[in-house]
């Protein structure tokens, strides 16, 4: 087939016509919720292999296999040697270091963004999100995720980037500005579990991430009505928003498919709750009752310095001091924090490296007394429990090695505001949700990245949550707060 002009679109009926080593190849592949697939033949040879995989999106992978698959065949049929399966692996840290930044086209078009994820080293870039990873054979580094395999990605002088043939040059890491009003009510989750409509914000512009892996930027066409690129799956396609009285909305058909607004959440503002599966006080007198795991081994001597000590800048909002949290009952008689000393010289080195952004790290929790963890999980239903820690082996917050923390200004004094509230039971929580603002996101990495070159690690579930490299070395903890200030 070809375009007006008498371009070649590199399809036929229903198949695409490719090139595989100078053989004519034939193929077409595809997927949907729960598996991917791929079909190639050579026709001159004879030859054909179809592939699947049972996970969506996964072409990158499939591909990849069946023109290994056909080149060994060939191999095969020539009496030749078999070719090498090109595998990789991750880059060594102090090479990944280099990477990390936000770059940017020349012409302003094209921005990427490169980051960890725990060992993983994430480039954000066009309509995907990659993996970056070293090639075993000689070391360059190149994309090798579910989505595509063998682009390369180089670094160029002080600043620049190379991504295939296209050059970006790193911008300054500041603080995006801050979305629009007329689109926060847009912004959020819409559809189905199995397909799930992200809208969200990036670069100044909303975005539709669409089928989990496409990130498309829209065209505003007016206050309620959008449309998708020309390109990618729904060239040509818009989007048309409902709102409530509010301006929240509702609904949005995309490419004349309703979508109706997942309930994730809490609007801006409001404390995420839960309805405890037993009443308060049972479980505070069963939790009473109860004995924190036994432990052997050898263990520091426990060494909890009160946080409020450190420095007058740090400011501290202890939710389960009161009944501002998630199951609405007061669990502390004080409002104050403890951690073990090496945590709590380090979150100081975080404090201090925040206050020349203008920033100051705010407290929400840190030790808490093991049978305040019993309560949590023994109120917690089932499908929330992996916001709770289980009491059977113990929290890092009862070993006083975790903290929960957010920033605030410290011109105003006012809170960040981040992608979810704290405490929030739901995906926008992660450490890695794609949805929300830039600026929520950015300041979500800003304070991870900052935590982390101090030796904490973020939980895979709850941004705001840290726990201090050292954690192991300490006991499970049940002292109430009065026995820490009290003892000698």
């Amino acid at each position: 087939q070809r375009d007006q002009s008498g371009k070649e679109l590199g399809f036929g009926l229903g198949f695409h016509v490719q090139s595989l080593d100078g053989h004519v190849k034939i193929g077409h592949g595809g997927a949907i919720y729960g598996f991917s697939t791929q079909a190639e033949a050579l026709p001159e040879r004879q030859l054909g292999i179809a592939a699947a995989a049972s996970l969506d999106g996964s072409n990158g992978v499939v591909r990849r296999l069946v023109d290994f698959a056909l080149r060994s065949l060939i191999a095969v049929q020539d009496a030749q040697e078999l070719p090498e399966y090109r595998r990789t692996e991750p880059i060594a840290a102090s090479r990944a270091t280099e990477l990390v930044g936000r770059y940017r086209s020349d012409d302003s078009k094209i921005n990427a963004e490169i980051f960890f994820w725990k060992d993983q080293l994430l480039l954000r870039y066009g309509d995907f999100l990659h993996e970056l990873r070293a090639a075993e054979d000689d070391g360059s580094i190149v994309i090798d995720d579910l989505v595509s395999f063998g682009i390369q990605v180089e670094i160029r002088g002080a600043d620049g980037l190379l991504i295939g043939e296209r050059s970006l040059r790193r911008v300054p890491s500041e603080p995006p500005p801050a979305v629009p009003e007329r689109w926060r009510g847009l912004i959020g989750e819409y559809g189905w579990d199995h397909n799930t409509l992200y809208i969200l914000e990036q670069d100044g512009q909303l975005y539709a991430l669409i089928e989990w892996l496409y990130y498309y930027p829209l065209e505003e066409l007016g206050l309620n009505e959008f449309a998708f690129p020309d390109r990618g799956l729904y060239h040509g396609e818009r989007l048309l928003f409902s709102r409530d009285e509010e301006g929240y909305a509702s609904r949005v058909v995309a490419a004349e498919v309703a979508f109706e607004r997942r309930a994730v959440g809490t609007r801006d503002g409001e404390t995420f709750r839960i309805q405890p599966l037993q009443p308060i006080e049972e479980l505070r007198r069963t939790a009473m009752q109860a004995q924190p795991p036994l432990e052997s081994g050898d263990f520091r001597d426990s060494d909890l310095v009160d946080l409020a000590e450190l420095d007058a800048s740090i400011k501290f909002d202890i939710r389960y001091a009161g009944t501002n949290n998630f199951m609405g009952a007061r669990f502390y008689t004080q409002p104050r924090a403890f951690m073990q000393r090496p945590a709590a010289e380090a979150l100081l080195q975080v404090q201090r490296q925040l206050a020349q952004r203008g920033l100051g790290l705010l407290i929400h929790d840190a030790y808490r007394p093991w049978h305040v963890t019993k309560m949590f999980w023994d109120a917690t239903p089932a499908d929330l429990k992996d916001f709770v820690a289980n009491p059977a082996n113990g929290s890092r917050h009862n070993r006083g090695c975790a903290v929960d923390l957010s920033l605030y200004d410290l011109e105003s004094g006012a809170p960040v505001q981040m992608v979810s509230g704290y405490d929030e039971f739901s995906p926008r929580a992660y450490p890695l949700y794609p949805g929300g603002s830039s600026r929520q996101r950015w300041y979500r990495d800003l304070l991870r990245s900052s935590m982390e070159a101090a030796g904490f690690s973020v939980y895979q579930y709850e941004w705001w949550h840290f726990d201090f490299q050292d954690w192991q070395q300490y006991r499970i903890g049940n002292s109430s707060f009065e026995d820490l200030v009290t003892a000698p």
